[in-house]
């Protein structure tokens, strides 16, 4: 099993900055074999609209960059999903063909060419034209695991975006295998070369993270913001989940911006203990149930902040999931032909994600009423919900 499909850390990533002239070259890898698929592909979203999608490119200048003292300026790459009017002429690309060689290559993987990630068929359409009245719409910012680029939430963004949501994927510079710049620059995983994970370590990455978000939703719902789209957003319905580092970190960002209204940890192992005063504000725990079922010791984490969440808030399992489950990294291993170790097929776990992900937004963003929250579902048996006190899940 390549460790790029079952993991949330990657080490032993170059950092450097690769120029975007030598992708001709670089991509070439194996040859396609007849057994390769044509073209991998996401699943189709499951709400009526039509989905849009730009990236931005954002200079921080009131802060260096964390991993890179040298750069006088946190740079972000940021992605869009949106509902647009109707549908475009050119599909988005998945990633650029050197960010999947780096993430190919990063995960060991030799049996498909490298660009393969890059022709993969997402179902949103480039820079059409946003729907939706001023100030109407609720923004959901995603953050990725670590070492993972935004793209691997792609279909659960995409999703969001299809049932009226605006979604900002945040590219965690440096936190990625590779980070293509519109300038033709592409950065890899400087902070994958730290030796030592401690506490230390990943409060950095928390911290990081949270201010990076917290730029992101100034950009975005400031006047005159860069991106035609922002009028749209509603600043007062504004929300986050993550995955794995990026979940841990929905913590940090809610307890230092308090425009996010509620939060997602995609089974994230928190390294830190969130103030007290951080969370009557509504958050969902959603994680593998070999992981984080209550009273396992790499449950503790969880256990400890869910005393301090003093709002509305759920601890749900899913019973089969691996880590990858709940990004796209299942969906394309399997795909390309590759075992994740997961008991529950990708697509059903896609399934899941987006469910539960959008019913809690629903339910917090838009005050909808969502029964899938109020307990276990017979459409979704393999969703447990547990009851800390107890340490039991149903």
């Amino acid at each position: 099993m390549k460790r790029l499909f079952v993991t949330a850390t990657v080490v032993g990533v170059t950092a450097t900055v690769v120029p975007l002239t030598s992708v001709a070259v670089a991509t070439t890898g194996p040859t396609r074999s007849a057994g390769t698929p044509a073209a991998l592909f996401l699943p189709t979203p499951t709400g009526a609209q039509a989905v849009g999608t730009t990236s931005l490119y954002l200079e921080d200048t009131s802060r260096p960059d964390p991993w890179v003292p040298e750069a006088k300026a946190r740079e972000l790459v940021v992605s869009l999903w949106y509902p647009a009017k109707s549908t475009g002429k050119q599909r988005a690309r998945y990633m650029t063909p050197i960010e999947s060689e780096l993430l190919l290559k990063d995960g060991g993987i030799t049996t498909v060419p490298y660009d393969t990630l890059s022709t993969t068929r997402t179902n949103a359409f480039t820079d059409t034209q946003p729907a939706g009245r001023r100030h109407s719409l609720p923004l959901v910012v995603l953050s990725p695991g670590f070492s993972k680029p935004r793209t691997t939430l792609t279909a659960l963004a995409e999703d969001l975006a299809s049932h009226g949501y605006i979604v900002a994927g945040v590219e965690h510079t440096y936190e990625s295998v590779a980070t293509s710049f519109p300038d033709g620059r592409v950065t890899t995983c400087v902070a994958c070369e730290v030796p030592d994970r401690t506490e230390t370590f990943w409060t950095k990455v928390d911290q990081g993270r949270a201010a990076d978000v917290s730029f992101v939703l100034d950009e975005l719902t400031r006047p005159h913001s860069r991106w035609r789209g922002s009028s749209l957003i509603d600043p007062s319905r504004i929300a986050m989940a993550g995955h794995s580092a990026g979940g841990a970190s929905a913590l940090a960002a809610m307890a230092a911006d308090s425009r996010l209204r509620a939060g997602i940890n995609i089974d994230g192992l928190t390294n830190n203990p969130i103030p007290d005063t951080v969370l009557s504000r509504p958050f969902l725990f959603v994680g593998r149930q070999n992981n984080f079922t209550p009273g396992m010791p790499s449950a503790v984490s969880w256990e400890r902040d869910w005393q301090h969440l003093t709002g509305w808030k759920r601890w749900l399992v899913v019973t089969g999931a691996v880590h990858a489950s709940f990004t796209d990294v299942a969906i394309l291993a399997e795909q390309i032909g590759l075992d994740t170790g997961a008991d529950v097929p990708a697509i059903r776990s896609t399934e899941i994600t987006r469910a539960y992900t959008r019913a809690f937004f629903h339910r917090h963003l838009r005050a909808k009423h969502q029964p899938l929250l109020d307990g276990p579902s017979t459409r979704y048996p393999e969703v447990r919900f547990c009851a800390v006190e107890t340490r039991a899940c149903a």
